[in-house]
């Protein structure tokens, strides 16, 4: 994938000690940062399914909803402050060209698909654990958005871990799950979160919960791939296996897969996040589409 000669955000709040952004990141070339237990969970925030799943748990995107109603701007006002604007080692470098890469297309698609004003997020990168508006931040949580400041939580090890894991890697592969989160973001602004929270306040039981989840998360995932497909057409972003690379990681990351590895069998009413089948049918649909109509997983099956 191309990103080295493009432009870098400034919407960067680096929350990572001198030592580690020093090192050049987890994993992406250079030194480690040296966090552990992230697994299976750290590339969409599930957490431990060796011990169940509880919805009220889940980090990452949509389930970030559900904390909000614990009073979370308050724990925000106490936050640490990082260091804003592009970073300069070469892992924060890359988070900020993907997050630039993102920034150029939504602020074009958004508003000509949907109408609406595309805003960005900031990106917040941290090591070990730190706090947001939707409480408190670990490294084992993965990568999550926050609804609540509209800013998106990211400890780089887990790239190392995604490679490491999960046998995934690949800078198109991590862009894919940083766009995911994005994803999110644009969903807060399009108002899908909003309906998300209430749906999922309604729900009857569990099952339903996680079935809205599913649904959140699979939509993110194609609007990561809207992302990459107007990306490529405008920058040429893309090299030969980088869309088998970012595959191979959704097939990776399917609940069944998850499950499966973790507690030998499959609960299919537990899914939060879609299965392998599913997260490549949305990925592929975004790619293919390039258009956020497409991404309406609300309202079709599969």
């Amino acid at each position: 994938m191309k990103w080295e000669d493009f432009r870098q955000s400034e919407n960067i709040e680096d929350r990572r000690g001198s030592e580690y952004a020093d090192a050049g990141g987890g994993g992406f070339g250079g030194g480690s940062s040296g966090h552990l237990g992230l697994g299976a969970m750290v590339v969409l925030g599930i957490i431990g399914y060796a011990l169940g799943i509880d919805p009220r748990v889940l980090i990452g995107g949509a389930e970030m909803v559900s904390h909000m109603s614990s009073g979370g701007s308050q724990q925000n006002q106490s936050a640490p402050q990082g260091k804003v604007g592009a970073p300069k080692d070469r892992i924060g470098q890359f988070v900020a060209a993907i997050i630039a890469q993102n920034e150029d297309v939504w602020k074009v698609v958004l508003p000509q698909q949907a109408n609406v004003r595309f805003t960005p997020a900031t990106v917040v990168m941290f090591n070990g654990a730190t706090r947001s508006a939707c409480g408190k931040a670990k490294s084992a949580m993965g990568p999550f958005y926050c609804p609540e400041d509209r800013k998106i939580y990211l400890d780089t090890s887990f790239f190392r871990e995604m490679k490491q894991k999960f046998g995934g890697g690949g800078d198109f592969a991590y862009a894919y799950v940083i766009s995911h989160e994005m994803g999110h973001h644009i969903q807060n602004l399009l108002g899908v979160l909003s309906k998300y929270q209430d749906a999922q306040q309604n729900a009857d039981d569990p099952s339903q919960a996680n079935a809205i989840s599913v649904r959140i998360e699979l939509q993110a995932d194609c609007l990561a791939g809207v992302w990459a497909a107007n990306a490529n057409q405008k920058w040429q972003i893309l090299e030969p296996g980088d869309i088998e690379k970012a595959v191979a990681t959704a097939q990776a990351i399917g609940d069944d897969k998850l499950q499966e590895s973790s507690r030998g069998y499959v609960v299919p009413d537990s899914f939060t996040h879609g299965s392998a089948a599913q997260r490549v049918q949305w990925l592929q649909r975004g790619l293919q589409s390039g258009r956020i109509d497409a991404c309406n997983t609300f309202g079709r099956q599969g």
